[in-house]
């Protein structure tokens, strides 16, 4: 049986140039989660996030506020169906 959560946010605000990727990177590692963060063209950032729920949405609480620089306007969640059987959590380009 999978326990696992597996969602797609889209965080929008002062989200880029502050840090957000690397710091997201770390949440996720401190917590446990496996997925990806990337900066999309419009200035948004990106990310899905896989792991156990409660640890899913303790990196969800975090990104509604990000790092010191940050200014997080909304952030869009998605939940999945399902999930990708992610093993590590990257930062991609």
């Amino acid at each position: 049986m999978n326990d696992k959560k597996s969602i797609h946010v889209i965080i929008s605000g002062r989200v880029q140039g502050v840090f957000f990727r690397m710091e997201t990177l770390r949440t996720a590692n401190r917590y446990g989660v496996c997925g990806w963060v990337r900066n999309l063209p419009d200035g948004r950032v990106e990310a899905v996030f896989e792991g156990m729920p409660e640890n899913v949405n303790q990196v969800l609480v975090w990104c509604k506020t990000g790092p010191p620089m940050a200014a997080v306007a909304d952030v869009t969640i998605e939940e999945m169906a399902g999930t990708a059987g992610l093993t590590e959590f990257i930062i991609r380009r």
